[in-house]
């Protein structure tokens, strides 16, 4: 995964999130429940890494702004 990119986290309450997980199904399951609550960038594909198990993601939230239902 690449290095984190200091506009990511330029100001508080922005965040990066990193998951691994054994599936992709269960890591789009992860980005999807943290992006019910708060803004977070949309995830279409997720990595492998071949020296690693399970595939990554990463996403960014929006702490700032809470979602309401």
């Amino acid at each position: 995964m690449e290095a984190v990119n200091e506009v990511h986290v330029a100001e508080p309450e922005l965040v990066v999130v990193n998951v691994a997980a054994a599936d992709d199904q269960t890591a789009f399951a992860s980005q999807a429940a943290l992006s019910t609550t708060r803004a977070a960038t949309s995830v279409e594909r997720t990595t492998r890494d071949p020296a690693q198990p399970g595939v990554r993601l990463r996403c960014y939230l929006d702490m700032r702004r809470r979602l309401t239902s």
